[in-house]
């Protein structure tokens, strides 16, 4: 039992995104519903289309999935975070620091809370990460991590963090909304932005510690399709004659 893909299962799914990235309709981007389904082909598990955790699970050996797909310079959207209570415990973070570490910590715990819900809703032992990365260079990059299990189930340790808000940015058509940045207190760097002032999405720009080195062993490469490489309409047509 385990949320990590065989080799066999990672070469599958390489074959199956690359012809899917050959297709004459296909994007840059690669679809997360596209990556789903592809995961959940490998696993013999299922896509549940909601707005739970776990995009993909298997229940035979108890494992489910978060998946994501975004360009490599694309914050990851974690979720829409809306924190109970938003609006008291934003009022009191302007008051204090400890009121701003309250909302920060508030704002972890309904992520592990999230992911909680999903492990007891699906009686699942594990939850991993699966990710799709396009880089600049024309490489596509899939890895797999753990995330959390029913021995560990939180995901992220709110005293790892520290919280401000930003400035508010003009721009030529409108004025930006503050946003609460939440900073990995043992590297300093950014981790968080909470857009709880607006439509309450949660960017999560840390998640690049998590990429994996280029061999690593849950993970593999591709080039994305030069215009050459790619498959013209009528050769697509040509699969379905023959």
């Amino acid at each position: 039992m385990s949320i990590f893909s065989t080799s066999e299962q990672l070469e599958r799914m390489r074959r199956l995104l690359v012809n899917y990235v050959r297709l004459p309709f296909s994007t840059r981007n690669i679809p997360g519903a596209l990556m789903e389904s592809i995961l959940a082909d490998a696993h013999g598990g299922r896509v549940l289309n909601t707005y739970d955790f776990v995009d993909v699970i298997q229940t035979d050996t108890g494992c489910g999935w978060q998946i994501k797909s975004t360009r490599a310079a694309t914050p990851v959207t974690w979720k829409r975070a809306k924190i109970p209570n938003a609006q008291d415990l934003i009022d009191a973070s302007h008051q204090s620091l400890a009121g701003l570490q309250e909302l920060g910590d508030s704002i972890i715990e309904f992520c592990n809370d999230h992911a909680r819900a999903s492990l007891e809703r699906y009686e699942l032992n594990q939850i991993g990460y699966a990710r799709i990365i396009l880089h600049k260079d024309g490489r596509a990059t899939y890895f797999e991590r753990m995330l959390c299990s029913r021995d560990s189930p939180d995901i992220f340790n709110p005293d790892d963090f520290s919280w401000r808000w930003s400035e508010p940015k003009t721009t030529v058509k409108k004025e930006q909304l503050p946003a609460l940045h939440g900073s990995h207190i043992a590297t300093e760097q950014k981790w968080w932005a909470w857009h709880g002032l607006g439509e309450n999405q949660l960017h999560f720009s840390g998640e690049s510690v998590w990429w994996p080195p280029e061999d690593g062993p849950h993970s593999f490469s591709f080039r994305m399709p030069s215009a050459d490489d790619r498959l013209s309409f009528d050769q697509f047509i040509d699969l379905f004659n023959g």
